[in-house]
């Protein structure tokens, strides 16, 4: 039986979650929330971490009604994410392994919400489309690696969508991809935009360029309505990434596919995937905004699968870095 403690903080949201041998004991969250229009900066998500980080870790062995002894290992992200925010819950986290006595594990990001999903929803080897606000990869296990098949090569999907939403002035509450998927869904008039797929790989920064030019002129006239402008952007976006999907489902073999991140909680790309899982006899799986969006839960499943497989990270190691590729971790507990 191992109790893991997960701390979560590579953007604008603080995580701290408690699993024990596959089951989440406690999974509380703050989010970071800046005005319309604008998105958040390291010094000020940093200082959201610090402002919150024990009152976020109280209400977590609260909830998970366990004391600090009952722990057995304390994970924290150590990349990819913003410099700031990363360094400043790494240091929540190494302060309480040491007032505790504890291990630690440092966990890459993107291999968390991996382990996150297959645990939610059972997922054996599944082909992943992992979209969020900072990566955007299509990833398939082979031999102790998550393999990249296909990715971004200018901004993340999420990036997209949020850059796109501060145009449009939308709330960022809760999200602004959120905001933008309610317009979406009332939109019925679709403006044709750039659809960049090279080979395995997506590409985001000319469409958005060109939405962002276009998007003032033909509000102005009354050709298109923030609703049509958001439903073009969604469908154009998740065209692409359902072909790079499906493209590494037919070379793999797959007939799992997994959607993990924060753009993964949409429910039209959730519908898009299922269609084209359909058309393949293949299954999807996905999880609510509880598990898709950045969370300490998903860091502590994650360290628990290392911790298991007897990785622990000594404490002159636990640094940070805003770049870890999900192919540099070996993954000891997976045949």
């Amino acid at each position: 039986m191992v109790i893991a403690i997960g701390f979560e903080g590579s953007a604008n949201k603080l995580g701290i979650g408690i699993v024990k041998d596959g089951v989440v004991l406690s999974n509380p969250r703050h989010t970071y929330i800046t005005p319309p229009g604008q998105g958040f900066l390291p010094k000020n998500t940093a200082q959201h971490h610090r402002e919150h980080a024990l009152e976020v870790l109280q209400k977590a062995l609260d909830e998970a009604k366990i004391t600090s002894e009952e722990i057995d290992v304390v994970c924290y992200t150590k990349g990819p994410g913003m410099g700031a925010p990363l360094v400043s819950t790494a240091i929540v986290a190494r302060t309480v392994a040491q007032l505790w006595g504890k291990p630690m594990i440092a966990v890459n990001h993107c291999i968390g919400h991996i382990e996150m999903g297959r645990l939610v929803t059972g997922a054996e080897n599944p082909i992943v489309l992992y979209v969020s606000g900072g990566n955007t990869q299509v990833i398939a296990y082979s031999q102790r690696r998550y393999r990249i098949f296909g990715e971004t090569i200018d901004i993340a999907v999420g990036n997209c969508l949020d850059r796109f939403a501060r145009v449009l002035k939308l709330s960022n509450d809760p999200s602004p991809g959120y905001n933008i998927e309610q317009l979406a869904k009332k939109g019925d008039k679709f403006l044709e935009l750039p659809y960049v797929v090279k080979g395995m790989d997506v590409s985001f920064s000319g469409l958005l360029s060109f939405i962002e030019e276009k998007a003032p002129q033909l509000l102005e006239k009354g050709e298109y309505t923030q609703e049509d402008l958001c439903f073009s952007l969604q469908e154009t976006v998740f065209a692409m990434l359902i072909e790079i999907t499906e493209r590494a489902m037919a070379h793999c073999g797959s007939q799992e596919v997994l959607i993990v991140g924060g753009v993964g909680c949409n429910k039209r790309l959730q519908n898009m995937m299922e269609i084209m899982a359909k058309e393949r006899g293949a299954k999807l799986y996905a999880t609510d905004e509880r598990f898709c969006i950045d969370n300490g839960a998903m860091i502590a499943q994650a360290g628990w699968e290392m911790f298991r497989s007897g990785q622990t990270t000594p404490l002159t190691e636990t640094t940070c870095t805003q770049r870890f590729r999900t192919d540099e971790v070996e993954v000891t507990w997976r045949t």
